[in-house]
């Protein structure tokens, strides 16, 4: 008798179980269906890429209930629209780079990247060890979204010109495709920035409407063509050492996830940090040499053009900073950890890259 009570009482346990368990494991796996706006087309498929790589990711952590469906630029807002979109609610996330938004204010571009700030290495560390991220998202707070780096070029080309540049006096009344920030440091010393999506560049480029434009680095800028309407490929684009590229989720929407799907899809996004620069690290050596061997003429910036350059870009972050105390926190914070990663990769990094430099060159 105490045996088949016994059983009666684990049997109407186990059902009990059964049926706490299962609501609950159906609430923490909701079926959720997203829209991501892209501020890039499909044709920069590394770049774009990012996005379709990071959606994926969560749908196959959430075994396919959790879906983002990624729309190029201009399927759903134009490319440098895409922040508004997440921000006012018309989607739930973009893919983006939080510097083509400065106009907002100009606290943006530090989380992505500003001239002669931090490569795509020091980046990571500032944003996911070195405080970048309380800062970053504390100030895109302020704009009804939350950040996830999603994708980061690496230390980007300085760009195609019509003639070449040897002298700042080179650079006086140049019409350039630059964004955000970088193009405020190059206003100061001649150039006319001109801010256009990527795929505007091209026939701008063509028509002569603009006598330089800078994009992203050889895979991409080979696939959009600027080699046929520019002769000249200056390096580096001393204005993006590393940037980042974010996934931008409207802050309401995030929030509202559950706590398992909020880590999903920020683990996604890190992978899709991690795919994006790699690939662009395999891809990029042997476009470069493509160009060259079809006559592009590969040439660096002179000294005198960087220090010009650098000289403004300081007189810039002090006049802002005057002005704008979001700023001056966050530029003051990266800038502080600017100088002891650089002090730390002169020691070590900096001294091993410059004899395998060398090395190739004798082999």
């Amino acid at each position: 008798m105490k045996r088949r009570e016994f059983l009666k009482v684990s049997a109407a346990g186990a059902a009990g179980a059964a049926a706490v368990a299962s609501p609950a494991i159906a609430q923490s796996t909701p079926e959720i269906k997203w829209r991501l706006a892209s501020s890039f087309p499909k044709s920069l498929d590394t770049i774009y890429g990012g996005a379709e790589m990071m959606a994926k990711q969560v749908s196959e952590m959430t075994d396919g209930k959790f879906q983002i469906q990624v729309f190029a630029a201009g399927e759903l807002v134009p490319g440098l629209q895409a922040l508004d979109a997440t921000s006012n609610g018309t989607v739930e996330m973009c893919h983006t780079v939080s510097y083509y938004y400065v106009g907002k204010d100009p606290t943006f571009a530090i989380y992505a990247s500003v001239p002669f700030g931090l490569n795509a290495r020091q980046q990571n560390s500032w944003w996911y060890q070195g405080g970048g991220e309380q800062l970053g998202n504390e100030f895109y707070k302020k704009f009804g979204v939350i950040g996830h780096p999603c994708g980061n070029t690496g230390t980007q080309m300085g760009g195609w010109f019509r003639k070449e540049i040897k002298t700042v006096a080179d650079l006086n009344g140049l019409k350039m495709r630059i964004g955000g920030i970088a193009g405020q440091v190059l206003q100061k010393v001649g150039v006319v920035p001109q801010q256009l999506a990527g795929g505007d560049i091209y026939p701008s480029l063509e028509k002569g409407t603009i006598d330089a434009a800078e994009w992203v680095g050889p895979y991409d800028d080979q696939k959009l063509g600027f080699q046929k309407v520019a002769k000249y490929y200056y390096y580096p684009g001393f204005w993006e050492g590393g940037p980042t590229v974010h996934a931008f989720t409207n802050l309401d929407k995030f929030n509202s996830l559950p706590k398992n799907y909020q880590a999903i899809l920020a683990n996604a996004c890190a992978n899709a940090n991690t795919w994006m620069a790699a690939r662009y690290d395999m891809q990029n050596p042997q476009a470069l040499k493509q160009l060259v061997a079809s006559g592009t003429q590969l040439r660096p910036f002179t000294n005198e053009v960087l220090d010009a350059c650098l000289k403004a870009t300081n007189e810039l972050w002090a006049d802002i900073s005057s002005k704008n105390p979001d700023f001056k926190k966050s530029i003051d914070a990266m800038q502080a950890y600017r100088s002891d990663e650089y002090l730390w990769w002169q020691v070590a990094e900096y001294t091993f890259d410059s004899f395998m430099i060398r090395s190739r060159t004798r082999g």
